[in-house]
């Protein structure tokens, strides 16, 4: 494994025999890092965003396949 800073970016080259599904689990995770470093949230209102969402994906199930 080589890892490399440049100006703009860290370069991370591995070796092709590298199993690509828990690179792409860890590259995942970098990301959620990444994209939540400025977050300001609290784990309340993930929580609530979370529940807020899958209400509203349920009702939309709901009236797609005409359930009550």
């Amino acid at each position: 494994m080589i890892l490399e800073r440049t100006q703009d970016e860290i370069v991370v080259r591995l070796p092709a025999n590298v199993d690509l599904t828990e690179l792409q689990n860890m590259l995942d995770f970098l990301r959620y890092k990444e994209l939540t470093a400025q977050s300001n949230a609290n784990q309340t209102d993930v929580d609530e965003l979370a529940a807020s969402v899958n209400k509203s994906i349920w009702n939309n199930v709901k009236v797609r396949r005409n359930l009550k």
